[in-house]
């Protein structure tokens, strides 16, 4: 162990002098802010500070496994590697966030997060004019997705029972929305021009929120994404009774994290009242970026439905 610590302090000691050199800014501060997100979420999930730093310090231990050559890589060039390496880091912190805190990073889904998230993918499909597109591949897509919101919409409206496959469906229809939704923001977070390179400190520190942002949700990212290719067959597992078995338990896996409480039909009204009033003025006058106007509706829904059941308690 002391060599290995040795040869990582060795190769920390080489880094350090190589972006000290290099012209180009090879890690630049909005992937110094995906980290701080992803640190930030982990003392979230995690009682201790001293979890966190265990787990951030394997974490990086692990990153340098970023500089072993790839299999297809005909010139190794050690530039590329050191760019690659925070991103090893944050994916090695957010998998060690998911194995200690399974219960916390699976959060009970209900028939009112799902109706939410429907009611976000419909105005992401608007928004980005999928409706008028002539491809029959993505008509299709949209109107397996259609059918999976009417669901959502048809269990938040009505007591009808959760059943497993209820259950079941539901959950995976909100990992496949948070994957598109999640994809989509990644995307649209890194067309932004570089923290270091903006003249105005107050867009900086907007775009910076954003690269904050997406390091929090980067363990729930790796989540829903393992969640989902999980059903896919593995090299060895081709539709095999080893499959079979391990699509049993991760069948259960989303139909545990499925809460079978219904939710009351006033409060799916109001869902659909807040958050359409709010995707609707965002439509018309472009207030906020689809992506972000999205996301920040996640984070401020449920706080604006603690107001309405404070408001109508006290009445």
């Amino acid at each position: 162990m002391i060599v290995i610590g040795l040869l990582l302090l060795a190769l920390l000691i080489y880094v350090c002098f190589r972006i000290h050199r290099s012209e180009k800014r090879l890690i630049p501060i909005s992937v110094l802010a995906i980290i701080a997100g992803v640190i930030f979420e982990g003392r979230r999930l995690s009682d201790k500070w001293s979890k966190v730093l265990l787990t951030a310090l394997g974490s990086f231990a692990f990153s340098f496994f970023a500089f072993l050559p790839g299999k297809r890589e005909h010139v190794y060039i050690f530039e590329h590697h050191i760019e690659m390496w925070p991103y090893f880091f944050i994916f090695f912190f957010a998998i060690a966030s998911i194995i200690f805190h399974g219960e916390k990073v699976i959060p009970k889904l209900t028939e009112g997060i799902t109706l939410l998230q429907s009611i976000a993918i419909i105005y992401w499909v608007v928004e980005y004019d999928f409706i008028n597109t002539s491809n029959l591949f993505v008509k299709i897509l949209m109107l397996i997705g259609l059918l999976f919101s009417l669901f959502s919409l048809f269990h938040a409206f009505t007591y009808t029972t959760l059943s497993r496959t209820s259950r079941l469906t539901l959950s995976i229809w909100s990992s496949i929305i948070m994957m598109l939704l999640a994809f989509d923001n990644i995307y649209r977070v890194y067309q932004n021009e570089q923290i270091e390179n903006t003249e105005d400190l107050t867009h900086g520190l907007y775009i910076g929120l954003q690269f904050f942002l997406l390091g929090v949700s980067a363990i729930y990212i790796i989540q829903n994404f393992l969640m989902l290719m999980s059903f896919l067959p593995g090299k060895g597992t081709f539709f095999n009774a080893r499959y079979f078995s391990e699509l049993e338990d991760l069948k259960d896996d989303h139909i545990k994290r499925y809460s079978d409480r219904q939710v009351s039909i006033l409060h799916s009204l109001f869902c659909v009242l807040f958050t359409g009033t709010i995707f609707v003025l965002n439509y018309q006058y472009q207030v906020l970026p689809k992506h972000i106007s999205i996301w920040i509706v996640f984070v401020v829904f449920p706080y604006a439905l603690m107001g309405y059941e404070y408001a109508t308690r006290k009445k």
